[in-house]
This record gives structure tokens, sequence and C-alpha cells, in this order.
């Protein structure tokens, strides 16, 4: 099992910070998930302090802004994060901001492990990229250049489309695939934070740099497994 965050977290933010348990909402609010690796696990790639300023403090506050969006009454409580998500465009931009920035990071987290323990792709993700790429390598130069052509904050992502096939895709600022407003939409099968609070301590403005060495903490196990499911449905 996967160590948690907790006792690292306890010594470097706030109590209020420290991440609790589940995506979906209880009845009082949105919690901050627990990063399911050390903070210091993903280092070199992502320091410990990035990850530490990154998810109990960026994630966080989405999470915050998340909750106070809907006292104040800008979508009705109890709606599941997923739903939030999906009909993004019908809420205000406290509730899209908000609940994207906590289902992309949420999402983000996931996709990731130690560089010792994450797993190779599966031979049916493998087949479809090198249908659709060339191969794994060409996959990931094309990943990498359309993260680095996004200007300003946001996303880049790999999708199933509504073709039913692979496509690299961004989004700006903490929108998603999954929203009705989305210009591509899709099923996130991957996807990498363009933001510079992603990055920024350990590359400063060296993205390109990011975005290569990203691929040695990608969990290939946890995309296999989304893209089985998207193919299932």
């Amino acid at each position: 099992m996967k160590p948690t965050l907790s006792a690292v977290l306890l010594s470097v933010l706030p109590l209020a910070a420290v991440a609790q348990t589940e995506i979906a909402p209880t009845e009082a609010a949105f919690t901050l998930p627990d990063l399911p690796y050390a903070a210091d696990a993903l280092a070199p790639v992502i320091s410990a302090e990035t990850m530490a300023l990154h998810h109990g403090k960026h994630h966080q506050a989405y999470v915050d802004n998340l909750n106070t969006a809907i006292g104040a009454g800008d979508a009705p409580a109890g709606v599941p994060l997923e739903d939030l998500v999906a009909n993004a465009g019908t809420y205000p931009d406290a509730v899209r901001n908000n609940a994207g920035g906590h289902w992309n990071h949420s999402f983000f987290w996931e996709t990731m492990a130690p560089a010792d323990t994450a797993a190779e792709m599966s031979a049916d993700l493998m087949q479809a990229i090198t249908a659709r790429y060339g191969s794994q390598e060409a996959f990931q130069t094309a990943f990498q250049d359309t993260g680095v052509g996004r200007f300003g904050s946001g996303w880049v992502w790999l999708i199933i489309n509504d073709q039913d096939q692979l496509q690299i895709t961004t989004t700006p600022n903490q929108d998603n695939p999954l929203m009705d407003i989305a210009e591509t939409p899709g099923t996130p099968l991957l996807g990498n934070d363009l933001w510079e609070h992603a990055y920024y301590l350990t590359y400063n403005n060296r993205r390109p740099e990011y975005l290569a060495n990203w691929w040695g903490v990608v969990d290939w196990a946890e995309v296999s497994d989304r893209y089985a499911a998207a193919m299932a449905d």
C-alpha cells in the first residue's frame, strides 16, 4: 500500500491544509483527497516542496473556493463533482474554475507513481498508441509539443474522443475535456498540469524540461485501466 502524505504535511503546512479523504461531497462540503504517495516520492521529477505546495495549498484552495461558491448558492449542495464538471457551462465561473481545479488535480495525483513502482502500459494501450502515433516515443513527443504550445496556464490531455479515437488536446485554466464547454470533448486518460506552480520551483521557466522528465513518474497501469474502462463503455 502506498504511504499517505499526512505525516509529511503536518511538518510543512497548517493543519487546515492537511488532506482528508474523498472527492465526492459529504453533506457539508467537498474535501481534499490524500495523495497516494509521500510528498517526496516523485523526486527529483517533482520535488517534495513543489508537491506540498501544489497539493496542500493550490488544490486545497480549489476545494475551499468550491465549497464557498456552493455555500453562496452558485450551485446546489450535494451535487457530485463529476456532475458539476460535466455541466460547468451552466454555472458561474467560481464553480466552473474550482470544480475543474478539484477534479483535474485529483485525477493528476492518481496519474503518477514513484519511478520504482510505476508500471508499463498495457498491450492494448500500447497497440492503440502505436496505431495512432507510430510509437510510444512519437506519442510522448507530440504530447510534450502540445503542452509547450499551450499559451499561459492550462492542461494537456490524452483523451478518447467521440469517435473512440485517441487524441491529444489542451484546455485553458482549469477546464477539462469532460466539460460541456470543452472545445474538444472526450474521456481523459492522461493529463499534465501546465500551470507554473506545478513545476516552477524546480524547472523555473523550462516547461519543456518538466514535460520531458514527467514521463518518469507516469503510472501507465492507471492510464491503461482508464483506457480499458473508456473502451468498454
